[in-house]
């Protein structure tokens, strides 16, 4: 917020302008997926977590929480994949969450720029990055299992994640965080993780029960 109260305008990098050189451009994706280890989700910065998570972080506990599902009908290895892959875009356009006066048609324009750019700018479409594109685009798409999965796992580890912080850090009720992801789960599995999540939380804060 500004001195205002108004959100303050998120202002985006210049997109990769490629040199024609695989090799180069290549090495510029390379050194872009750091951002996603360095940039703390929007999130728990505007609830001034002390040294809250990176984007990296939260996805690599999303791809773990894959592993451990029992649910045989699941391309698990393709689940992994698509916690990897899916804020990909937020390398370039980071965290952008709905307060931040970003329609929802904005961001979608904003990160599917941002992947065109990974993809032909600095990939050259090889076949791994159509991959990594088709992944996205099939997580953007909720339409399949494996999909609609990884997104229950982005809302529970959410809810894992504020409960550490809660617990662990003294922060003050993120009540609104679990809310917004726990409730939402479909699928049986991460239901009942979430239940355990809310009943730890219970058990952690029984005066607040």
């Amino acid at each position: 917020m500004d001195a205002n109260g108004q959100a303050a305008k998120r202002t985006f990098p210049p997109l990769y302008t490629p040199t024609g050189d695989a090799s180069v451009d290549r090495l510029a994706f390379f050194h872009i997926l750091e951002r996603l280890k360095t940039q703390k989700r929007t999130g728990w910065v505007n609830q001034k977590v002390p040294n809250p998570e990176s984007i990296a972080d939260h996805m690599y506990r999303m791809a773990m929480l894959a592993m451990c599902t029992s649910d045989t009908n699941l391309d698990i290895a393709k689940c992994v994949m698509l916690c990897v892959v899916h804020d990909l875009a937020e390398a370039h356009v980071g965290d952008i969450t709905p307060h931040e006066g970003i329609s929802k048609e904005e961001k979608k324009r904003l990160e599917a720029e941002a992947m065109h750019n990974f993809v032909h700018d600095m990939l050259h479409n090889s076949p791994a990055a159509q991959r990594v594109e088709q992944l996205w685009q099939e997580y953007e798409n909720g339409e399949t299992n494996e999909a609609r999965f990884v997104k229950d796992l982005d809302r529970l580890e959410m809810g894992v994640q504020a409960l550490e912080y809660e617990r662990d850090r003294g922060t003050p009720s993120l009540q609104a965080f679990f809310e917004s992801g726990i409730p939402h789960i479909r699928h049986p599995e991460v239901q009942a993780w979430g239940r355990d999540i809310l009943e730890e939380r219970k058990r952690t804060f029984p005066e607040s029960s």
